[in-house]
């Protein structure tokens, strides 16, 4: 394992940027999939179906096909930053679609004479949903989007794969491309990265469902 003994500042560097991703990426597919359930749930048909069409679309579209896309298809309309914040943003928009799906189902197991009750005294559509509904069910929800957010880390790696540069798959292509480390030890190395990422998400994911447990 010299590869990884002998590469712990470029390890730990590539550990802290695919961190970096992952967070980006969990605090952007947990606001904008919850904006999207709030659509697919909406009165106003325009909001409902464009929720329907961007969660059928994106859940049907490959990873990989987003974020190209976004790297390669988007600086052609003009629009050019970061591949780091193409990889992101491509990220978010294909995470936020089952986000979407888990928060909604986390909705409908709020009986509905909740809904019904907040209206009777007089509250708006989206105060009831802002102050009953959605806290309720993101309680609910807690188990199964946690389980979309480990699976947002583990496709960060392909994030990598459009030149993000500096994160763990890209530590992996240049020990083996550019210094001649054996693929194997190398390919270890990479994924016990990301197994502490995904662990230490699991954990805290645990604990704030034990939580919210004990609150409701």
């Amino acid at each position: 394992m010299s590869v990884v003994t002998d590469n712990l500042d470029l390890w730990w560097g590539g550990f802290l940027r695919s961190l970096g991703i992952a967070l980006w990426g969990a605090v952007g597919s947990l606001a904008w999939g919850t904006v999207l359930a709030v659509f697919r749930i909406s009165p106003v048909p325009v909001l409902r179906g464009f929720g329907a069409f961007y969660v059928t679309w994106l859940r049907n579209t490959p990873l990989a096909i987003v974020l190209f896309t976004m790297a390669f298809g988007i600086p052609s309309l003009g629009i050019n930053v970061s591949f780091y914040a193409f990889g992101v943003t491509g990220l978010v928009l294909y995470t936020s679609a089952f986000v979407c799906e888990a928060v909604r189902s986390g909705i409908s197991t709020v009986p509905t004479g909740q809904a019904e009750a907040a209206r009777s005294i007089g509250l708006t559509f989206s105060q009831t949903l802002g102050l009953v509904v959605v806290p309720q069910a993101l309680r609910a929800v807690v188990p199964p989007v946690g389980n979309v957010i480990i699976a947002m880390i583990k496709n960060s790696a392909v994030v990598g794969a459009i030149g993000v540069g500096g994160d763990l798959f890209s530590v992996y292509n240049r020990l083996t491309s550019a210094q001649g480390y054996a693929a194997l030890p190398t390919i270890t190395g990479m994924a016990v990265g990301f197994l502490v990422l995904t662990l230490s998400a699991a954990g805290l994911l645990a604990l704030f469902e034990r939580r919210t447990v004990i609150a409701r």
